[in-house]
């Protein structure tokens, strides 16, 4: 089996192209490449003291549970791109990543024109950081602990569509509370969770046998864009000193819920 997997470079993207290889004759991975160093460095998300303080914690708590970057193996063939650049690309030149027998999205920006028609065509599949409907658009997990909503950590394995995050839900993936676990481990965690859902779900075939879910607008609690989250509100989310507890889960309505 040949898996194409569109994503990007820090240590959790790493990591699944890892776990996809682990099931794959050949992992085709294109990566978006962001710095590794956010906060420190004007990217994606821009420099500022309040950025690099904020990413500080989330950088400890990505290596705690993914590792540092580092190299892949040998049946990956890998294509960096810088980030944004990925719908400039044509059809011959992602040539061979064209013909895998599966198609997964994990963090890779905004797919638009003859990729997203070809990728919907291929029944790709995304993992959406976020329990779906209820937390869409960016940084979701983010927003989820800032209203104090811990249910509501997870992510959502769903069909790939045009509309951003709308696909239809297959499963979802929610991490297991873990003792000493601050609320940037518990995220990170959600990470892990999909990944491993994914991975056992692509290996066993069994995500093909399962209901497509249609998402409802009417159950949306927060829909998210990057610049929403600013320096304010990572100060506030910060000062807060956010800490996990056993007793502050009430889960909301899932689908077909994988627990890790």
């Amino acid at each position: 089996m040949n898996i194409t997997l569109f994503s990007s470079n820090q240590p959790r993207h790493l990591n699944l192209a890892k776990q996809l290889s682990d099931i794959s004759d050949n992992l085709y991975f294109i990566s978006e490449v962001t710095t590794v160093f956010p906060g420190k460095i004007n990217d994606f998300y821009k420099k500022s003291e309040v950025m690099e303080r904020y990413f500080t914690h989330v950088i400890e708590a990505e290596q705690k549970i993914f590792g540092d970057i580092g190299f892949l193996p040998s049946n990956v063939k890998m294509l960096s791109l810088k980030s944004g650049d990925l719908n400039l690309v044509s059809n011959t030149q992602f040539s061979t990543a064209l013909n895998s027998d599966v198609f997964v999205v994990f963090g890779a920006s905004y797919i638009k024109g003859w990729l997203i028609d070809f990728l919907i065509e291929k029944e790709a599949l995304n993992i959406h950081m976020g329990i779906s409907p209820y937390y869409r658009g960016s940084s979701c997990n983010f927003w989820a602990l800032y209203d104090n909503n811990p249910s509501y950590v997870g992510a959502t394995i769903h069909m790939l569509s045009k509309g951003l995050d709308s696909g239809d839900i297959l499963f979802h993936c929610v991490p297991k509370f873990t003792v000493g676990d601050t609320g940037f481990d518990f995220t990170m965690r959600s990470v892990a969770a999909a990944h491993a859902g994914l991975t056992e779900g692509i290996a066993s075939t069994n995500f093909l046998k399962l209901p497509r879910v249609p998402q409802t607008k009417e159950m949306e609690i927060r829909y998210t864009r990057n610049h929403d989250f600013t320096d304010e509100i990572a100060k506030i989310f910060l000062n807060r000193n956010y800490v996990m507890q056993a007793d502050n889960f009430n889960y909301p309505e899932l689908i077909n819920p994988i627990f890790f």
